[in-house]
Formats: structure tokens, sequence, C-alpha cells
């Protein structure tokens, strides 16, 4: 008969060192003679770690232990760098994230030695030394991709960033704006960018977007806005031109008809003629005579000029601009609009984040509970104190 102890020599064997302490070794899945990371104080401590071994080979979860020797540092610059499908700012965005919340606590660690529970430790002093920062939920997102990659790379058998909710960004609450408040930013404003402020609120639209709008996008109409590109201003400065940052890409919006007379103003007062006009542009530099130069690409830093000086004179100074797309989401929402329709209206792949317009509508669900009174009320005054219940074979 087979014993026990003869069955796991079948795999591996193991040995008394001069020390008293046992060595298991064994024959890896790649052919090659390897020995336990750790010597063992008992022989049947030594069989189960072989017996465990055995089993991830059965399995083809066994992984030669030095391919996660590698640092994260090390395999998180080469990630960066073989990531050639990011968009500029996105790239932007990594590096930054890499640099400032990720290389600074694992840049050292290599993949094997990473653990759930560290980063479990890493996620809670990091949000508590940052409260309200979405920066460490993004920094998270981002390993969590990397280790993703290790894993299909055969580096790692499982993913360590297990910790849950930890990629979940919590924002803070952002105000709504009403629509008379949009319209004193507005007259407050530039006039060159009085357009710009109702387009954010009335088309949800983003300050990217809005920046890469041209002429030939805007149909008055139609009362229609094509929307397949955005301006998007890197850290050097310059301004590219890309298509929307949302997975669902190209879409169309449609404004409001009282719009239509200022968009037609603005178009004849501050657009080109070219179809590849730009909206919204810097007011260019002062010639001699009082004219100007052509503006250039919108900058966000130098929009946000305008844009303080505008709210500082209406008193909200704490208001910011993407505040207005979802100021107008929440009014759609207010309005009936489905989560499907908001999804299209806000470019959204997914429900996740148009469901954020939809609590606020309480005053839209105050309104269906008076109709569902009025029912109420009429039920009694048709049958009596409480309505009976009507047999619905009754013809």
């Amino acid at each position: 008969m087979t014993t026990t102890r003869q069955r796991q020599r079948m795999f591996g064997n193991i040995r008394k060192l001069p020390s008293g302490r046992f060595q298991a070794r064994y024959l890896g899945a790649d052919g090659k003679r390897r020995s336990a990371p750790m010597t063992f104080a008992t022989k049947a401590d030594a069989s189960a770690w072989l017996a465990k071994t055995e089993t991830q080979t059965i399995e083809g979860e066994w992984r030669a232990p030095e391919l996660g020797r590698e640092t994260f540092g090390t395999y998180g610059k080469r990630w960066l760098a073989h990531r050639q499908d990011l968009r500029p700012r996105t790239r932007e965005l990594y590096a930054a994230l890499w640099r400032l919340w990720l290389e600074p606590a694992w840049a050292d660690v290599p993949l094997a030695k990473m653990t759930a529970e560290g980063w479990r430790t890493w996620w809670v002093e990091t949000t508590a030394a940052h409260p309200g920062s979405t920066q460490p939920a993004k920094a998270y997102r981002l390993a969590r991709a990397m280790l993703n990659t290790a894993v299909d790379d055969g580096l790692l058998r499982v993913n360590p960033c297990r910790v849950k909710g930890a990629g979940r960004e919590m924002a803070a609450e952002r105000p709504v704006v009403m629509p008379d408040e949009v319209a004193k930013i507005a007259e407050a404003i530039d006039e060159r960018y009085r357009l710009m402020v109702l387009l954010a609120a009335y088309c949800s639209m983003r300050f990217g977007e809005l920046a890469g709008l041209r002429r030939s996008r805007v149909n008055p109409l139609h009362r229609s806005i094509t929307i397949e590109e955005q301006a998007v201003e890197l850290a050097n400065g310059t301004v590219t031109f890309g298509p929307p940052k949302s997975e669902a890409g190209r879409r169309v919006v449609h404004f409001p008809a009282e719009l239509v007379p200022m968009i037609e103003h603005h178009l004849a007062t501050f657009v080109g003629e070219d179809p590849s006009a730009l909206l919204f542009v810097t007011p260019g530099q002062r010639l001699a005579g009082g004219r100007r130069a052509p503006g250039v690409a919108l900058r966000r830093t130098e929009f946000r000029l305008h844009w303080e000086a505008a709210r500082s004179a209406v008193g909200m100074t704490g208001l910011h601009f993407h505040d207005l797309r979802g100021s107008g989401a929440t009014w759609a929402a207010t309005g009936g609009a489905t989560v499907r329709e908001l999804m299209a209206r806000l470019g959204h792949a997914t429900p996740t984040v148009a469901l954020r317009y939809q609590h606020a509508t309480l005053e839209r669900d105050k309104a269906i509970a008076d109709r569902l009174g009025a029912l109420f009320s009429a039920g009694r005054d048709e049958e009596g104190p409480v309505a009976s219940v009507r047999n619905l074979d009754e013809h």
C-alpha cells in the first residue's frame, strides 16, 4: 500500500539541513530544479508546502518565483511606456498619478511581495492623509490595471489590488444652479464667452467640447450641435484636438429654440466664415486702429480668468464651470428625461454617472405624489370614504 508520505515524495523531496531545519526541493513546471524560498522547522511543514506547490502545478497556477522578483517600479514604468494607445491628456494624468501616488510607496516592492493587506493599508493611510481628494481612487485604479496586466503576463497568479470600494471616487456633492443664476453669469462674462456659458448649461457640454466646437458642427436650423471633437490642453500649455472624452464618442445634442438668436449673433460676430473656424477662441492681440489679430484655441487657464471674474460679480465664487454641465443634466432629469436619454445627452457609455443626476429630482417626485393624491381624493369622492376595489373581470 502506498503511504501518504510516499505520495508526497513523488513530488519533490525533503532533506534535513545541518541547522536542524528542513529544506523542500522540487522540479518546477519549467523543468528546472528549485528549492522552497524558506526552510521549515518540521518535516511536516515542508511536506505541506510541497503539497500546495504540487496542487498549483497540477491546476496550472504555478509561477516561476523569479518572475515576481521584478519591482513594481520597473514594471510600472514599462507598462506606461508600452501604452501607446493613450490620449495625450490621459498619458499625462497617468504619469502624474504614478509619480505622486504610486512610485513613492511601491517602487522598490517586488511584484510577488505585494499583498491585499499591503494595498489595504496603503489605501487607508492615503485616504486618511488626503480627505476629500479623488486622486487616491484614481491612483488605485491605475495600479489595479497595471497589476491585471502583470497577471496576464504570467508574473502574478492573482492581482493583490482587492480592496473593496477602493477604486470608487467619492467626490464632494457639487451645487446645482438655477436658470436665472446661469443667466446672471452669462450677462456678467465677456460677451464672446456668453454663449459658452449657456451651452455648457443647456447642452451639458464639457469645457473641452466647447473649446473644440467648430462652425460646421452647429446647425441653428435644426437646433443641433454635433460633438465629435474636443480641445485638450497639455501640461506644457499647448492645445491639441482629439475625439470626445467619453467612450460613447460622437453625439448630437439639441438646444432650446430660445438660444437660436444668440447663436446666430455669436456666429456672425465672433466666428470666422471658414467651416472649421472655432466658436470660442482667445480675444487675440489688439492691433492698431482697434482691430485684433485672429484669436487662437482657447486654453482653460485663460478662460478661467473670465469665468472667475463673472462668478465673483454675481456672488457665486464657489461655482465651477463644470457645475453648469451637471446643473443642465439635473434640469433634464427633473423635466422627465430617462437614464438612457441622459446618457445620450451627456455622452456617457454607462448609466453610472447619468444616475447621479436623478437623485436631485425630489420636486418632480413630490409632483408625482401630488397627482397620486388627487387620484386618491377622486376615489373617495366617487365611492365614499374608502374607494372599493373594482373587479377587473367586470365589463
